[in-house]
């Protein structure tokens, strides 16, 4: 299995896609088979103070997005969050509650110890900067900086583990622990997927709109007979890399019915992301997923023996047999 990131804990506002699921476990991602700098799940710190430093200097791997190396801590280390942007990036500021994209390598001050960094398993960290999603330390750090950026800081015990540590990774609570974070993209529920449009010609299946503007795109479903298998077409084509079916993605989608076109299921109307296991879904998203590229819009037509079947969730506009149509961005690869 490969291995996960320490800092991550399952995001949360995923309950209406886990119904997608052929589980019941209501999880987003797989158990993190590492350990990681996630939430101690103690009551949440006031705001830190910011301030500028001290900071221990990056001596190798100074360009962005090349793996550093940090020197040991010198001295006591702040006892507020210490923040340096160390390259100042152009692209869109992030804000609270985003998804950020970013590689990244965690040490502790006291010894230069890295305890984790994305660089190594050559995957970005995706994240939602949310209470609950990481340690309070990366939230107050990274909200307000753009894409592009470089950003160091550290984070003592408070915005941190607190006084119980992470023992899995060697963080002990009186620890303060050095990051350093290189921000690549943000995702909001005002993102889109930004491809190349793709001619949707065969009049047998439903058209799906190409606006990029973050609003829900339309789905005109034809009125002909379902295809009895499963579609997958792009109707915008990212240049990202390809979505492996052990892959975890971050998405917009809508689902319609083929019959009657009514809408049962949006990203878009609950103005929030969601992000799934593509081994925790219904066999027609995993299917239809596999292989198609970051950055993409997806057309996905679901017939009922990769969908739901004669079992369709509980208390869903979702009939026995039911035919499904999607549209799905995929913003990231998890």
């Amino acid at each position: 299995m490969r291995r996960r990131s320490l800092l991550i804990a399952v995001p949360a506002g995923l309950v209406t896609l886990a119904a997608c699921g052929d589980d019941d476990s209501g999880s987003s991602s797989n158990a993190s088979d590492s350990a990681s700098p996630e939430p101690s799940g103690t009551s949440a710190a006031p705001p830190p103070k910011i301030v500028d430093g001290p900071l221990p200097a990056i001596t190798a791997g100074t360009k962005f997005d090349e793996k550093p190396t940090v020197a040991k801590g010198s001295g006591e280390p702040s006892k507020d969050l210490a923040v340096k942007t160390v390259m100042a990036g152009g692209g869109k500021a992030v804000a609270e509650n985003d998804f950020v994209s970013a590689n990244y390598l965690g040490q502790i001050w006291q010894s230069a110890k890295v305890f984790d960094n994305s660089y190594d398993r050559k995957t970005p960290l995706v994240i939602q900067l949310a209470q609950g999603s990481i340690i309070d330390g990366w939230r107050y750090a990274l909200t307000g900086k753009k894409t592009g950026s470089r950003v160091q800081f550290s984070v003592p015990p408070t915005w941190g583990y607190g006084k119980q540590g992470n023992e899995q990774a060697g963080i002990k609570g009186d620890d303060t622990l050095v990051f350093v974070v290189d921000v690549q993209d943000t995702f909001n529920a005002r993102s889109s997927a930004d491809g190349e449009k793709v001619p949707q010609d065969d009049a047998a299946l439903p058209k799906v709109g190409t606006n990029t503007d973050g609003k829900a795109p339309s789905i005109e479903v034809p009125d002909g007979d379902a295809p009895k298998k499963l579609v997958a077409e792009y109707v915008l084509e990212g240049d990202g890399a390809e979505v492996g079916a052990q892959d975890s993605v971050l998405v917009q989608y809508k689902g319609v019915l083929w019959d009657g076109g009514k809408e049962f299921d949006s990203t878009y109307a609950r103005k929030q992301l969601t992000s799934f296991s593509l081994q925790q879904v219904v066999k027609g998203w995993a299917q239809g997923l596999t292989g198609k590229k970051v950055g993409s819009r997806v057309l996905v037509v679901i017939p009922p023996d990769l969908g739901y079947g004669d079992n369709p969730p509980q208390g869903s506009d979702i009939k026995k047999d039911s035919t499904l149509v999607f549209s799905v961005d995929i913003l990231a690869k998890m």
